[in-house]
């Protein structure tokens, strides 16, 4: 097809709402780069470095054997859906059943899915900053509005219900909360989550809850908003395997809500992808259901990697970084490497990735613009190579 005949496709408005991933668009940065043969150190990527355990893999290939490849029910098959209300009762304390439980490619298509089902044009979503940077998109290609509320970096990038009040008005659909954060780091505490969820209850306001990273907690025990007496009306819970059992290829995600919600999304998914890939279903089953091991050994592998991470950024002049209490992100302020030429996050990251070689996410793409994203769910031995780089490159300005 020729350059002429693509210009004649008119795109749509909605289109234009929204942008590319701008974590994907680092990691594409970066491959171009190694493909050039440029030795690049990546931090970009949210993905465990770890392999996928092997009784899960051992499913999938029993899946397979068993010919069990042919389409699943839209909204996952029964027993995925039974293990995952399992699963969520035993970690939380809650009481879902398999009706109030659909199956979606990945968590981020559950988050896709409620938007186009809740969020109409106008409608205004509250999401702390910083935040994720799917949930900005999706709201604005479902015609919503963002109301971004900005965290306090001081005090480790928390918010609480006296910062959430003043930002619910009568057109307030949806309040977003994901903790741990991605980016920061940053864990509401039960009891502040607690206040959060009664201010949005008492306005009629929904709450989704990300909870991609609930088991990746340094401190104190890993929690569930939905867990609350009389939550499950007011809440959705976005879930995913994908960073839990560091199956991020396998795309599994779930969504747990109220009954009707949990129908329409299921309407919507059976015209897009049909249902999540049969084999990943019963890998999934194997996750959710078997040995548990592999997410202590990965979240202590990560504690050892976030104090080193820490350390190193404290140790240069003029870097500040909120310790992160769960995930397996750094999200340091490196404003004192705005100069020579670079005034912001997304000249810092480029400039960064063209002289020294890392790979790191602008905090443009969170919501701040004076910090940068840094992934530490890789080796020792490559933090080590990456940050001695930034701390050359920022030295060197």
């Amino acid at each position: 097809m020729t350059p002429s005949m693509l210009a004649t496709f008119d795109m749509t408005e909605r289109i234009s709402r929204i942008s590319e991933s701008s974590t994907m668009k680092v990691a594409a940065d970066a491959d171009r780069l190694r493909r050039e043969g440029i030795d690049v150190v990546d931090f970009g990527a949210g993905e465990p470095d770890f392999p996928t355990p092997e009784n899960i893999k051992q499913a999938a290939i029993s899946a397979i054997g068993a010919n069990f490849t042919k389409y699943t029910p839209t909204g996952g098959v029964l027993e995925l859906k039974q293990a995952i209300c399992e699963r969520h009762r035993t970690d939380y304390g809650t009481n879902y059943a398999p009706a109030e439980c659909m199956v979606t490619v990945g968590g981020k298509h559950a988050i896709f899915n409620l938007m186009q089902v809740l969020i109409g044009h106008g409608d205004e979503v509250i999401i702390p900053a910083p935040y994720w940077v799917t949930y900005k998109d999706v709201v604005n290609f479902a015609g919503g509005k963002c109301v971004f509320v900005q965290s306090d970096e001081a005090n480790g990038f928390t918010f609480s219900a006296e910062t959430i009040a003043p930002y619910i008005t009568g057109k307030t659909k949806l309040l977003i909360i994901n903790s741990p954060n991605n980016p920061s780091g940053a864990v509401l505490s039960r009891q502040e989550f607690g206040k959060i969820y009664e201010l949005a209850s008492k306005h009629g306001v929904k709450v989704l809850t990300d909870e991609c990273y609930c088991r990746f907690l340094y401190e104190g025990e890993p929690f569930s908003i939905a867990s609350m007496p009389g939550a499950k009306d007011d809440v959705v819970v976005a879930g995913s395997l994908s960073k839990t059992y560091s199956m991020t290829g396998w795309r599994i995600g779930f969504a747990l809500a109220p009954k009707p919600l949990i129908d329409a999304m299921m309407k919507l998914q059976s015209h897009t992808t049909s249902n999540p890939t049969s084999v990943s279903q019963k890998a999934a089953i194997e996750a959710l259901r078997g040995p548990q091991d592999s997410i202590g050994t990965m979240l202590a592998e990560y504690r050892k990697r976030r104090d080193y991470v820490v350390g190193r950024l404290r140790a240069i002049p003029g870097v500040r970084i909120a310790e992160p209490k769960g995930a397996f992100y750094a999200y340091p302020n490196i404003s004192v490497g705005f100069r020579n030429g670079i005034s912001s996050a997304m000249q810092f990251s480029e400039r960064l990735l063209s002289e020294a070689h890392v790979a790191v996410v602008p905090g443009e793409a969170f919501g701040t613009n004076e910090h940068v994203r840094i992934s530490y769910a890789t080796s020792m031995t490559e933090l080590e190579r990456g940050l001695d780089r930034i701390e050359h490159f920022i030295l060197e300005r």
